[in-house]
């Protein structure tokens, strides 16, 4: 496929979503939220010096964006971002990536132990916050959970273990609720060991950020390959898009008017003492033939 450069000068990419005819996105190190036209024009609308992560969008408009270090979720709606919830007392990391239902229901998991300064992987938990603010663990014993897709008829939740080769599925209730816990696709055993390294080298595909198409397959941006994949139901890859040479690709997203442009956020690697003083991260796009969930 062919690679288009979309934005350069980012510190690290994630969170990426299609929303209102543009791109936005998050830059953990410049604390910024942006949006980006299709043709690469950026407009910072919102300062997270919290380093910002997962974005999205409930019913009202309203813009959420996980603020990792203090572990909150903030919502803003073009004014001064206030706390929609504190999340701080349910994390054992920093807050990741999150996801909102048709009701307004955000999901949002966290690291499960400190990565950055090489802490034993433990399991994360995947919280639901709902509309109110209030805060409830619906899973726990997650292995890093991260990239999350929620189906086309909005009736399971896909949630993307990192160091756990695998997504896992549950049945996702009109009210929030969680049921049916599974694995919706395995790319190799449940990676064992007490340090990162060891984990890390039991990886066959580290699912990171990631988005649902309109034939119920997930790309996914696979941490330790330098690629996005597409997953179909079961685990099979059917296709892959690798970064240009040298970058690791740690999100991704669909979207583009017609929903055939997969957006690819790209580094060098996601280590925050290298990333953060410096400015190689890239945003780079390709075109797909099946179009995001809804589009179809």
């Amino acid at each position: 496929m062919t690679l288009t450069t979309l934005l350069t000068g980012g510190s690290f990419f994630e969170g990426p979503r299609w929303h209102d005819g543009s791109w936005w996105v998050s830059d953990f190190y410049r604390g910024t939220v942006s949006r980006v036209s299709p043709a690469g024009e950026e407009t910072v609308v919102l300062e997270v010096p919290t380093q910002p992560s997962g974005l999205g969008w409930l019913p009202d408009g309203s813009l959420v964006v996980v603020s990792m270090t203090d572990q909150r979720l903030l919502r803003w709606d073009g004014g001064t971002a206030t706390t929609h919830a504190d999340l701080a007392p349910y994390c054992g990391g920093l807050l990741n990536d999150l996801v909102v239902d048709r009701a307004g229901h955000v999901f949002a998991g966290d690291f499960g132990f400190d990565l950055m300064a090489g802490g034993a992987p433990r399991p994360g938990s995947l919280k639901r916050v709902d509309p109110d603010g209030t805060v409830t663990v619906v899973a726990e014993d997650l292995l890093f959970p991260n990239g999350m897709v929620i189906t086309a008829d909005g009736g399971t939740l896909l949630v993307g273990e990192t160091l756990g080769n695998r997504y896992t599925a549950f049945d996702l209730a009109p009210d929030g609720a969680l049921s049916n816990r599974r694995t919706w696709a395995e790319f190799g055993p449940a990676p064992s060991g007490a340090t990162l390294d060891e984990v890390l080298g039991q990886l066959v595909l580290a699912p990171d950020g990631c988005a649902g198409d309109a034939d119920g397959h997930v790309w996914a941006a696979d941490a330790v390959g330098g690629r996005v994949v597409r997953v179909a139901p079961g685990g099979e890859v059917v296709d892959q898009v690798s970064a240009p040479d040298g970058l690791g690709v740690f999100a991704c997203a669909l979207g583009g008017v017609d929903g055939r442009t997969l957006l690819l956020c790209c580094a060098p690697d996601f280590l925050a003492h290298l990333r953060a003083p410096v400015r190689e991260a890239v945003l780079v796009t390709a075109s797909v033939d099946v179009p995001a969930v809804g589009r179809g």
